[in-house]
């Protein structure tokens, strides 16, 4: 490995005091967290190096789950009484049973603040108007993102419990400059003023920030929202278990984790070793400042690029840089006609047609052979041959598969508020 800079060095003694704090480190956690005692108690504190951290056993979204099944409501992973909590979220529990994760106020505050953050990085402040179209909810969402935008003094601008059409009708009102709200339901507002003859790209909308799934990362998508907009569309990442965890980088690199409040690490799908630069590999992440309810190497399932800036960024920052921001998830992949295919490169190539305003994906077995079907609803009439002969070479060319692209009928395909779920199995 090449020697680590001056920024990286600071970067980790930054890190180990953090873990070493110990009204506030792993030694607290030692003492007081059922769930992480007895994995704690095989390190010698205080750490010297990151290296007894990252030889640590993994935790797994299932172990959370499992801990809370076996020790409900909340589970042993819980450092503080429980009567020291203030906030509750949850997953989505779309891909499983929900994973409930609750903050006390100093947790909490942490959140939020890698939040100021991300906003400070990609130049959000106290002069913006801050939309957030998102329905509040138990999923953790932008609660965060929320409180965060009005510490920083910005105009915060509630938009849940609406339809779209009051949404946006409210957005144009209220002279947003920021949109908060995922990928998918950015398109969605954007399909609505295209259908009111509404020109979003000359509302007061200057920045979009999206996050809850990968597509402000896709070219194509990405740049569908900005020229709807006439905007900067941003990406972010984060989880409810995790925290929020990463920002697209403002000189176009990639997605940075915001290794001030995390430590990350790149690993083999499934495995332990670290990945070669420029690898495909799984994150892994240890949050260094929710205490009350902490991950310790989290396999996350998000599938990431490795590409590591051994000096600083060219926007300034010392932290690891992921192009492409997170590129699918490993449970998400699916193989068709023997290739692995990502929902990820499915939507990059279906957004490169300005006609499609939504699809869905149906994977579905013949004989012993996965196919694919991609279902299209379109915004013009009369293009739908060339549209579809376009679409199926380009997955023949690009993913090397043969793919039946078929038109479905106006407004027939699902519409996301919040993550998508366009791939559908068929047994």
């Amino acid at each position: 490995m090449p020697p680590m800079s001056r920024e990286r060095e600071s970067l980790v003694k930054e890190q180990l005091e953090k873990l070493n704090d110990p009204e506030s480190g792993l030694a607290l956690l030692r003492d007081n967290n059922r769930f992480y005692r007895k994995i704690l108690g095989a390190i010698e504190l205080p750490l010297s190096s990151l290296d007894p951290l990252l030889s640590l056993p993994f935790t797994t979204k299932n172990d959370l789950v499992q801990d809370q099944l076996a020790h409900p409501p909340y589970g042993t992973n819980l450092t503080y009484p429980e009567a020291d909590y203030t906030r509750i979220h949850a997953t989505s529990g779309t891909t499983g049973t929900r994973l409930k994760v609750l903050d006390t106020k100093q947790s909490w505050g942490w959140f939020v603040g890698c939040w100021e953050k991300i906003y400070r990085a990609i130049g959000i402040g106290a002069e913006d108007r801050v939309f957030v179209a998102f329905g509040f909810g138990p999923f953790i969402g932008f609660w965060a993102g929320f409180e965060a935008a009005q510490r920083l003094g910005a105009l915060v601008i509630p938009a849940g419990g609406m339809t779209s059409v009051q949404r946006l009708d409210w957005l144009l009102e209220s002279r947003a400059s920021v949109l908060l709200s995922t990928p998918t339901y950015a398109l969605r507002l954007a399909d609505v003023a295209r259908e009111t003859g509404v020109d979003l790209a000359a509302s007061s909308v200057r920045t979009t920030l999206h996050a809850g799934e990968p597509g402000a990362s896709i070219p194509s998508t990405k740049k569908r929202i900005e020229a709807a907009f006439g905007a900067r569309a941003w990406d972010h990442a984060g989880m409810t278990e995790a925290g929020a965890w990463g920002y697209e980088c403002p000189a176009g690199e990639g997605l940075h984790p915001l290794e001030t409040d995390f430590v990350t690490e790149v690993l083999e799908p499934g495995g332990e070793k670290r990945v070669a630069e420029g690898s495909l590999g799984e994150l892994v992440l240890t949050n260094l400042g929710r205490w009350a309810t902490p991950v310790i190497r989290y396999r996350t399932g998000d599938l990431v690029r490795l590409r590591s800036v051994p000096s600083p960024c060219a926007c300034g920052s010392p932290f690891l840089c992921f192009p492409g921001g997170v590129l699918g998830r490993v449970d998400d992949m699916i193989q068709v006609r023997g290739v692995n295919v990502y929902p990820g490169a499915v939507e990059a190539i279906v957004r490169e047609e300005p006609a499609v305003i939504e699809y869905q994906v149906e994977v579905f077995r013949v004989r012993e052979m996965w196919e694919m079907r991609v279902q299209i609803e379109l915004a013009t009439e009369g293009v739908a041959q060339v549209v579809r002969s376009r679409l199926a070479r380009r997955f023949e060319s690009r993913l090397g598969i043969r793919t039946e692209v078929v038109l479905a009928a106006p407004q027939s395909l699902p519409r996301f508020e919040l993550k998508a779920r366009r791939f559908q199995i068929i047994p």
